[in-house]
């Protein structure tokens, strides 16, 4: 008993284990020391539910990152190894890791994950041992690769896209086969050479070391910063840093990696809204470049793991008392939970949320008092496109229906054509309502999406951390729009035989998810239903 007093006082005081006993190594930790998402994978945790085993370093080390790697090596990196029971490094049964960000309040998307980390040539016989999966060992380890040159090194993405669309030959990768993914690989470690003046890492633990201080170092990231300032984050609070047991959705046809939303994030419809990706990692569909499929796929393939899916969802309603954005693993058709938050949600997605949960006796009166507190009457209108005239009709037909793609968020934008960031900020400052259309949703353009009225990507899925962003600045969201062909060069999209420069105008039906040509009339619809019942809300003691 006193052997074990002495081990738990000698514990670092910024180091929590989130695992079979992790009260046995330090004391139940608070958002403001672990970050929002560390907190509550611990409340999961403690809630039974399939999360694995993790370690966070606190806050407390945003600001001197290399005070870290002596607890996280010394005490916690054991810690971990043995609530795992693997080691990181060991050629025979190889504990790999990620490597994730998590402040005090969400920044979706602004920081930096990097997956796979202990993946080595020493350590690639032991995986393929423990899975018996080629394609996913070396599928893993061209991603570790490619991150880790990216977020620790400092070389550009297009680096590893460019020898990726040389490889696949501008096809999907998951249609290469182990063989291809081992060549791939090696390309990567040539360029990563090349590039960098050193080889690729190949001690686990130099690795491990160097994305923890890289992920650190992301809350001082442009974007991360244009977000905080946006928001009115408080610099100060600092991000942890949660190094987790990796589990892979990219294992084969019974795995795969989702995010989803316990209630819809555009209506609050009690529904819940999934996007899945199929033998895939979590940031297949977070990134923004891959087109992910709803909650039909995960249900007609993983019957078994849904099931789980929507128990957990129910669980964590009931827990958090709110609307949950969370992001989930299937592995070889068990499911994992990785983190879990109070979603992002239009207006009237909150007020309906707010009500529906207070009528369900989850939150008080009051508390659904001040969840809705900020919001107006005129928050609670539904944009539509305007009925045209008989006349109208009768000159003009009906509009031009260019494309169809997935809605992230409800309501109708139109303005003219912008292709990058810079003069979507220029033209939209100079007055001009104005769309962003990008191959793919990427956080980096948060300041342009702060000023657009909508954004369209041709690729990405409907909770893509961009698309979650621009949900939350209330602009209308379009992504994975199949028929959009962009040419950068020529300053031109086309959808099918309709070619439109940049400047000329589309309008964007977040509604029903379709593309128009031209700048159409508008009409705001107001939602009485919703309106009559916040005000009962209000009115009622």
């Amino acid at each position: 008993m006193k052997k074990s007093a002495a081990a738990a006082s000698a514990w670092p005081r910024h180091l929590h284990l989130i695992g079979p006993e992790p009260a046995a190594k330090t004391a139940p930790p608070t958002p403001e020391a672990v970050g929002s998402k560390a907190y509550h994978l611990w409340r999961m945790a403690q809630l039974g539910l399939p999360v694995p085993a993790a370690l966070v370093l606190g806050t407390h080390y945003t600001r001197d990152p290399a005070a870290s790697l002596p607890p996280l090596l010394g005490s916690g990196l054991p810690a971990l190894e043995a609530a795992c029971a693997l080691k990181l490094g060991d050629p025979r049964a190889p504990l790999l890791v990620s490597v994730r960000s998590g402040a005090p309040v969400s920044m979706p998307g602004m920081m930096e994950t990097l997956l796979n980390v202990g993946l080595c040539e020493a350590t690639l016989p032991g995986l393929l041992r423990q899975s018996g999966n080629p394609r996913m060992v070396w599928d893993a380890y061209r991603r570790l690769i490619a991150s880790y040159a990216q977020v620790v090194a400092g070389l550009p993405a297009p680096l590893f896209e460019a020898e990726l669309q040389r490889a696949t030959q501008g096809g999907d990768e998951r249609e290469l086969d182990y063989q291809g993914l081992r060549a791939l690989c090696r390309s990567y470690l040539a360029l990563y050479q090349t590039h960098a003046g050193k080889a690729f890492p190949q001690d686990p633990h130099e690795q491990l070391a160097a994305a923890v201080q890289a992920v650190y170092g992301s809350w001082f990231a442009p974007k991360a910063k244009s977000y905080r300032k946006l928001h009115g984050i408080d610099e100060q609070l600092g991000t942890a840093v949660i190094v987790q047991r990796m589990v892979f959705g990219n294992s084969g046809t019974h795995s795969g990696a989702g995010v989803g939303f316990t209630r819809d994030p555009s209506s609050g419809e009690p529904t819940l809204w999934v996007d899945f990706l199929a033998n895939a990692q979590g940031e297949d569909v977070v990134s923004g470049q891959r087109n992910a499929h709803g909650h039909a796929s995960l249900a007609q393939t993983l019957p078994q793991a849904w099931e789980a899916l929507q128990n957990a969802a129910r669980t964590l309603e009931q827990s958090f008392s709110d609307m949950q954005d969370f992001e989930f693993t299937v592995q070889d058709g068990h499911l994992h939970l990785l983190q879990t938050r109070s979603g992002k949600r239009t207006p009237r997605a909150a007020v309906r949320i707010a009500l529906d949960l207070h009528e369900a006796g989850l939150i008080d009166r009051q508390t659904a008092r001040e969840r809705t507190a900020h919001l107006k009457p005129k928050d609670l209108v539904l944009q539509q496109l305007a009925p045209r005239s008989g006349a109208e009709a009768a000159e003009g037909g009906q509009p031009l229906e260019l494309a169809r793609a997935s809605s992230a968020c409800s309501g109708i934008a139109s303005g003219e054509i912008a292709l990058d960031p810079e003069r979507a900020i220029e033209r939209a400052r100079a007055g001009v309502p104005v769309l962003l259309v990008r191959p793919d949703a990427q956080t980096d353009d948060i300041e342009a999406l702060q000023r657009v009225q909508g954004l369209l990507t041709q690729r990405g899925a409907r909770t893509a951390h961009a698309a979650v962003v621009a949900r939350q600045l209330g602009k209308v969201c379009l992504v994975g729009c199949a028929d959009l062909r962009i040419d950068a060069q020529r300053q031109t999209v086309a959808f099918g035989p309709h070619e439109y420069a940049v400047g000329q105008a589309l309008t964007l039906d977040g509604n029903q998810g379709i593309v128009y040509a031209g700048a159409l009339a508008v009409v705001d619809v107001p939602d009485l239903h919703l309106q009559r019942r916040l005000q009962a809300l209000r009115d009622n003691p």
